[in-house]
């Protein structure tokens, strides 16, 4: 479990304190045209994944990925999310990717979604509109990334970030609903 932050969650390593939003995380190839899967954290994704679209990147140091990738190509693949590069031709570059942030200007005028780390001390609800705590955080996993939610008994549950169980985020309304199967809030206590 994730202690409870007091604030937005510290960016990962590699990624700016300030100035940007991850807007996605790359997964494993896919084919070996040079696309990967990505884990999507933007509302938006036709529009930030546009054909053409300069996305910066957050990658460890000496890493050899590019500051920046253009896509090439962007597709909702059975539910997943696969991309493209102008600068990454094969597998093998693909390969190269994985774990890589995609990172979006803080100044983007048109914004109107979310990014993760606007997501804090948001409050959360199930479907039927029950209170059940606020946002703490994100955790970024290898495989999985994950909403940590303070529930109001002061435990925290940690809730894998796909549809089927945060189906609605919504910032400009000010709360995230979740649908967790049975148990998930219980873990960890």
């Amino acid at each position: 479990m994730t202690t409870p932050s007091t604030g937005p969650t510290p960016p990962p390593a590699g990624v700016p304190a300030g100035g940007s939003h991850v807007v996605a995380r790359i997964g494993k190839p896919h084919g070996i045209r040079g696309e990967v899967t990505v884990q999507v954290h933007t509302d938006d994704p036709e529009r930030r994944f546009a054909v053409g679209t300069e996305l910066p990147t957050s990658a460890p140091s000496g890493s050899g990925v590019p500051r920046t990738l253009t896509i090439r190509s962007a597709r909702n693949h059975r539910g997943i999310w696969l991309l493209g590069f102008h600068e990454i031709p094969d597998r093998t570059g693909a390969e190269s990717l994985r774990g890589t942030r995609l990172l979006t200007p803080d100044d983007a005028a048109d914004h109107t979604g979310w990014y993760a780390d606007e997501l804090a001390g948001l409050p959360v609800l199930l479907p039927d509109g029950t209170p059940v705590g606020d946002v703490a955080g994100l955790e970024l996993g290898p495989g999985q990334d994950r909403l940590v939610v303070t529930l109001h008994d002061g435990h925290t549950a940690s809730i894998p970030l796909v549809e089927a169980i945060v189906p609605v985020i919504d910032n400009s309304a000010g709360h995230v609903v979740i649908d967790p199967p049975d148990g998930l809030l219980d873990l960890g206590r």
